[in-house]
């Protein structure tokens, strides 16, 4: 069985310098959760979803969200087909292991809605019949924060189903020098038909099980349950952090100690998934603020918040 690691190596064959996203991503798909990349275009957000699926050995589709976009065309309908005389189901994108949903935003909300139940219930419901999506089933939703236009914000409800808010942002002047070496003469589709899988969908589900199994100290419990509250405590937010997001931030701990070879949590997982965990979820006075605003605010919390400092 791979590891977390071996993944996040393995994608690090085609996307260059973005270990701590790329980790992040496979832990929050590890967790069972679903990630929303904030990011402008060209920055390797559909790369990292690709070379994910290759690496899991899972199957992957694309979805490129527009106004027109249809609940149907995510989820599937049933089409009646003459010659057999009945309605056949045609499956939806949805039904993969990894899908990217790619500028979520320019969806309408009834669309965006339409991926609720998929992310949620990880099922789909079509005129009263219930299918099990695959397992794992994992979202890797974008937006672009820059260009605004034709686009619309994704609602409070669908916000909190992320389990995590990334960006993978720019490389520096040394990374990028490294892209342009690494793929001079040939195309980054190239370079990823290379990657083969370090592991599967089945194990996937047994990280699972194994990280759900990382002991967490009470003290570190009361240590989340601190900043939680301090969110929803704050003048500068009209409505803080959910118990979902709490469990979220147990939960990745939990992975992200399993994946540092670790059966026990300690603070320092907890200060490093605080900001892509909770800033997202939170509504700021002013109404829904740019992510540096909210990260802010997170990082200000966890400032003034004493760190336990039992030896774990």
């Amino acid at each position: 069985m791979g590891s977390i690691k071996d993944i996040r190596d393995n994608i690090g064959r085609v996307l260059v310098g973005k270990d701590e996203t790329v980790l992040l991503t496979v832990v929050a798909m590890v967790a069972g959760g679903h990630v929303l990349l904030e990011d402008v275009p060209g920055t390797g957000k559909t790369m990292l979803a690709k070379a994910l699926a290759r690496s899991v050995d899972g199957s992957f589709k694309r979805i490129q969200f527009t106004p027109d976009l249809l609940p149907s065309d995510i989820t599937g309908l049933n089409v009646y087909q003459m010659s057999k005389g009945e309605f056949v189901f045609n499956k939806g994108p949805v039904f993969c292991n990894i899908l990217l949903a790619d500028e979520i935003n320019r969806a309408t909300p009834r669309t965006q809605a339409g991926l609720l139940e998929c992310m949620e219930e990880r099922q789909v419901t079509i005129d009263g019949q219930t299918r099990t999506l695959e397992r794992p089933f994992f979202v890797i939703a974008t937006q672009n924060p820059v260009e605004t236009s034709g686009t619309f914000p994704l609602p409070e409800a669908q916000l909190d189903r992320f389990l995590m808010k990334l960006s993978v942002g720019f490389p520096d002047r040394d990374e990028e020098i490294k892209i342009l070496e690494r793929f001079d003469g040939s195309g980054s589709g190239e370079a990823l038909e290379k990657i083969s899988s370090v592991t599967g969908p089945k194990e996937i589900e047994e990280m699972h099980g194994e990280a759900m199994k990382v002991k967490v100290h009470p003290q570190i419990k009361e240590y989340i349950a601190d900043i939680i509250v301090a969110t929803r405590k704050r003048r500068d937010v009209s409505s803080g952090v959910s118990t979902r997001g709490s469990l979220a931030l147990l939960n990745c701990a939990k992975v992200l100690a399993f994946a540092e070879g670790r059966d026990y949590v300690v603070p320092e997982d907890i200060k490093r998934l605080a900001v892509p965990v909770l800033a997202h979820r939170l509504i700021l006075a002013s109404g829904y603020g740019v992510n540096t605003d909210a990260s802010g605010i997170i990082h200000s919390i966890l400032d003034e918040i004493s760190v336990p400092t039992e030896d774990f």
